[in-house]
């Protein structure tokens, strides 16, 4: 390539906000491409939700979302909805379902939501790039000129849609947050978001019987909670219940998680022991929890195994762990399986209306890249799209 190519918008990254933004620049009669560094575009879509692609959340608002500044995402969501983009998928006639707390997936492959992206690419004159390794990026008075192992392309504007670090076997990394310094922006310090979280070995020990176990849980941190499934791992604690606190731990906090939620767990085995004196402990608490786990709860402190031999005392002690289990974590499983980063470019560098970046007209950054993060559920998706949209309304 002696010549370099030339478009109206260059975006780095063929993912979700990515390939959104460039079907809508595209449609404004924009001459854009898209730079990918995989051999294949859209890799996270292709995995996600076990492969059928949690495309977005009936319930999709602000409070859903994390960031230093909690406003940002407002003017993005409320102009490109989980409303329009579900009328987009019903466009392409891609078949859905909800699954639960208006989450919305695929019926067959995420491939649809690749292959509808691509389509709305391909019909808007979008060129893509993809298995394209950057080696610079540079600003001169035209705009903007990135060299690649495939020769120089340029554009007036520059689309920064390259994610986060998490999940590199996707080819992730923190490259747009190079690009961001490059031009002196800040960025909120990032770290992952959406992960289990890892016991010491002390924990551990206690605990490594119940990997696989799984139960209804609320968990809390910081003051803020969730209600969903929780599950035991080899390593300490996973399930969506936590991942979504996940976002909220920092290290050296506590959790609090009830194991039997609207349940009083006291009251219920003093009834039992009224009841059913000679039952053993276990055996009551298999009644209210996983089998398992009810029998490492019974043997935690060499309690009496009779329900007659327990004190209100013991009891007591035996409903704290199940209601109001504090435990404090070593740490999160990190990038290799967090599905999301928290932090990212620092939303005060960027315009919340057209995601252009203040201090440097024609830069623009979309998606996971900035300090926005969403709940487990879809919501990232959204804000992919939403991000994307309003991007490729203004560049």
């Amino acid at each position: 390539m002696k010549h370099p190519l030339v478009y109206d918008v260059v975006i780095l990254g063929g993912g979700a906000a990515g390939l959104m933004c460039a079907g809508v620049a595209g449609r404004r009669g924009r001459r854009v491409t898209v730079i990918e560094q995989a051999k294949r575009p859209a890799e996270k879509i292709r995995i996600s939700g076990g492969g059928r692609c949690n495309f977005t959340n009936l319930h999709t608002t602000p409070a859903n979302f994390l960031s230093r500044n909690p406003h940002f995402c407002k003017s993005a969501l409320s102009g490109y909805t989980q409303h329009d983009f579900i009328a987009q998928v019903e466009k392409h006639r891609i078949a859905y379902h909800e699954k639960t707390r208006g989450q919305l997936f695929c019926n067959g492959s995420s491939q649809h939501i690749i292959d509808m992206l691509l389509d709305e690419c391909g019909a808007a004159g979008v060129t893509l790039h993809p298995g394209t390794k950057i080696s610079s990026i540079a600003r001169g008075e035209d705009g903007f000129t990135v060299v690649t192992d495939r020769g120089e392309m340029r554009g007036r504007s520059l689309v920064v849609a390259t994610g986060g670090p998490s999940i590199p076997k996707m080819g992730s990394s923190g490259f747009g947050y190079k690009v961001a310094e490059q031009f002196g922006l800040k960025i909120v310090p990032p770290r992952a978001g959406l992960v289990p979280l890892t016991f010491d070995e002390a924990l551990l020990a206690r605990s490594k019987d119940l990997a696989g176990v799984s139960v209804e849980a609320v968990v809390k941190c910081d003051g803020t909670q969730f209600d969903e499934a929780m599950l035991f791992t080899h390593r300490g604690l996973s399930g969506p219940a936590i991942l979504q606190i996940s976002s909220y731990w920092r290290d050296g906090d506590d959790i609090q998680i009830d194991m039997a939620p609207g349940i009083d767990v006291f009251a219920a085995l003093k009834e039992m022991r009224r009841d059913h004196p000679r039952q053993e402990l276990a055996t009551g608490l298999a009644r209210l929890l996983p089998g398992r786990l009810a029998q490492m709860t019974a043997g935690a402190g060499g309690r009496a195994s009779r329900m007659a031999d327990l004190s209100d005392r013991q009891l007591q002690a035996v409903a704290m762990f199940v209601n109001k289990w504090q435990v404090t974590p070593r740490g999160t499983e990190g990038y290799r399986t967090a599905e999301v980063t928290l932090g990212g470019v620092d939303t005060a560098e960027l315009s919340s209306k057209s995601f252009e970046a203040k201090s440097v007209p024609g830069l623009f950054f979309v998606g996971e890249v900035i300090d926005v993060t969403g709940h487990l559920g879809g919501f990232n998706f959204q804000w992919a799209w939403s991000s994307g949209f309003a991007a490729g309304q203004n560049v």
